[in-house]
């Protein structure tokens, strides 16, 4: 197996819980006695295997079918990170809900691992709706989708071709193309971004001929007096024990990190383009007042057909609504999937 190393330096690799914010009842490994969990895998098209969780609430009659709603983690992470606690948080309401792994990334197949391709990510979803759709206790009329952070523009790419997805609701959601192409507040030149496309376009001649995997973006794995807030933002979450999780066969080092020479794949993702075929499907979009990301959520919200909302979180920011219970709108989520599904 080749050695794997980062694009960007790292000195040290540090878990401490030192600095770690539990506050506003973060609680990103909750589980519950009202939900039944069972690890799952489906086929997408291009025959991969998609990993998840499926939640069944405690006293659901088997002799009726019910809405069902596919969770989607935030870009980097995987599906015990943020999206099994609301897939658990659905369930609680009576929704058959279902968190998934996305193609190259934790328990789901897919080579190189960490790869980046919007297109195999948007399939996950209408992969998932295929098994929620042939499960004898879901109503395939019912199903909705809900995408946290870089899922967000995830479940909306898969929503434009997909009609089976009846409501879609996203998270702190990331456009994963704008970011990439412009960085937050468009704050990236076409000269910075035609150096990040000559790094990986170099990049894959060196493993091309056999030299070791360049990984880039993801979160840091220490903290100095020089780390930008959005990343100790971040680094709570990803690199304390608030939120880390390390799948089977991957290293602390990686996580979160995306191929160098795949990421660049996002230069091409325009997931808001023609973003109102989905309606007269429901949208909402929920961020945070304080969150780095709203830009995105506003975006799509303007972009979007009719009927749409922009609920926005007072005191919360991006990673807030990862896990922070307290702060959170699952009454709406669930007012949202109850009256739309």
């Amino acid at each position: 197996m080749k050695k794997t190393i980062l694009s960007l330096s790292i000195m040290a690799i540090s878990f401490s819980a030192l600095g770690q914010d539990m506050s506003n009842g973060a609680d990103n490994f909750y589980t519950s006695d009202l939900v039944n969990v069972q690890a799952v895998t489906f086929e997408n098209i291009y025959q991969m295997n998609v990993a998840g969780n499926l939640f069944i609430p405690e006293g659901l009659d088997p002799n009726e079918t019910h809405p069902a709603i596919i969770v989607g983690h935030p870009m980097g992470a995987v599906k015990e990170q943020s999206a099994n606690l609301y897939a658990t948080k659905m369930a609680e309401q009576g929704f058959i809900t279902l968190s998934i792994d996305l193609p190259y990334w934790g328990e789901s197949e897919g080579q190189v691992r960490n790869a980046v391709s919007p297109d195999m990510y948007a399939e996950a979803f209408s992969a998932a709706v295929d098994y929620l759709g042939t499960n004898v206790s879901v109503d395939r009329d019912r199903i909705g989708v809900l995408g946290i952070c870089g899922s967000g523009s995830f479940v909306i790419s898969a929503a434009k071709i997909d009609p089976r997805m009846k409501a879609i609701a996203t998270v702190s959601m990331y456009d994963m193309g704008a970011a990439n192409r412009n960085a937050l507040n468009h704050s990236q030149t076409m000269e910075q971004r035609r150096e990040i496309l000559e790094q990986a376009a170099e990049q894959r001649y060196i493993e091309f001929t056999g030299g070791e995997t360049a990984y880039t973006g993801g979160t840091v794995h220490e903290l100095n007096e020089d780390t930008h807030p959005i990343q100790r933002e971040f680094f709570d979450f990803y690199r304390t024990s608030r939120g880390e999780y390390t799948p089977d066969g991957s290293s602390p080092e990686t996580t979160t990190h995306p191929t160098l020479t795949s990421n660049v794949k996002f230069m091409n993702f325009y997931p808001f383009e023609d973003i109102e075929i989905i309606s007269p499907r429901p949208m909402l979009f929920i961020t945070g007042d304080e969150a780095h990301s709203i830009e995105f959520s506003e975006n799509a919200y303007e972009l979007a057909g009719e009927p749409k909302e922009l609920y926005v979180v007072p005191g919360a920011g991006h990673v807030d609504l990862y896990d922070r219970v307290d702060l959170i709108p699952f009454d709406k989520l669930n007012m949202f999937f109850d009256q739309n599904l």
